[in-house]
């Protein structure tokens, strides 16, 4: 089984991208819906140990934590210490299952793939991209977001032109759905072709 590793960064459009994937029939892991269903279950438990007051009813309460740990380097690293490996191991949980069901490709939905040290985990790396002033006016646009906030996130990040380099695949969606989507398929059939790449 072709593992491919999905990444882009903030506001590129790789959930819509993962989408696709899913819709072609691809199993798709999201990360962040992973860290949802983690913070709602197995996560709580050691989040509150870590900070305490920032659970409420066996789950994580987003607000409060995101309060405790924002712009304090040390305690998102604890943060991160808790839930990377968590995410991990439900990955390869997914990866198992459907390795065992005979799949010949799975993504794994991985936002900061590269920042991560992500890149030994997958075969394939497909980077999701579009114009600088398309990010920009697709992130602006978002609910809480500010000028700053971008600049800070991007900070963060590597920058899109090395992911680009760094990728194995490259989907523009600047160019529009029907492109991606177009991509997508050609990505698949491309793997499809090369079992055991």
């Amino acid at each position: 089984m072709i593992v491919l590793g999905l990444t882009g960064s903030i506001g590129m459009g790789k959930s819509t991208t993962a989408e696709m994937f899913a819709e072609a029939g691809v199993p798709v892991h999201d990360s962040d819906e992973a860290v949802h269903r983690l913070y709602a279950g197995k996560a709580a438990p050691l989040v509150e140990a870590a900070f305490p007051g920032t659970t409420a009813g066996g789950s994580v309460d987003r607000a409060k934590l995101g309060a405790r740990v924002l712009g304090d380097t040390a305690a998102l690293k604890k943060l991160e210490a808790i839930i990377h490996p968590l995410v991990r191991a439900d990955a390869d949980a997914f990866l198992a299952r459907h390795r065992n069901a005979g799949e010949s490709i799975a993504v794994l939905d991985i936002p900061l793939l590269f920042e991560t040290g992500g890149r030994g985990r997958v075969d394939k790396v497909v980077v999701v991209t579009a114009p600088a002033e398309v990010q920009r006016q697709r992130v602006l646009a978002r609910p809480g977001m500010s000028e700053e906030k971008l600049a800070s996130i991007l900070a963060k990040q590597v920058p899109d032109a090395e992911k680009r380099r760094r990728a194995d695949f490259v989907i523009d969606t600047g160019e529009g759905m029907d492109a991606a989507r177009a991509a997508v398929a050609a990505i698949i059939a491309e793997l499809a072709g090369k079992p055991g790449n």
